[in-house]
């Protein structure tokens, strides 16, 4: 875990997961007891088709994610490679950072 600027926040890497067309790997940070970013740094981009579904579907999960609290989020449709490597990766930044959802 590595402290960011704010004394609050702590920024961690999750795995980088493979799936068929390349990897994905989330950057977290969590300030306090709140995930508030959910960011992916490596993901498939090889070719067009790669960029255009990384593209869409990467701010719907980064979204999701930080609605979620958790890596219990959908596949995005059209992307669910993507979907499955970023949440494999989002779940081991969490629990890299020691993120505990409530309930």
């Amino acid at each position: 875990m590595k402290p960011s600027s704010k004394t609050s926040d702590v920024t961690v890497n999750g795995t980088s997961e493979d799936t068929q067309y390349g990897p994905v790997q989330v950057r977290i940070t969590v300030r306090g007891k709140r995930l508030v970013k959910a960011t992916a740094v490596v993901y498939p981009s090889s070719g067009g088709r790669d960029q255009e579904i990384s593209s869409f579907a990467l701010p719907q999960l980064e979204q999701e994610a930080i609605a979620a609290q958790s890596a219990r989020i959908d596949t995005v449709s059209g992307a669910t490679f993507t979907s499955d490597g970023y949440r494999r990766s989002l779940q081991s930044a969490l629990d890299a950072a020691h993120f505990r959802t409530a309930g």
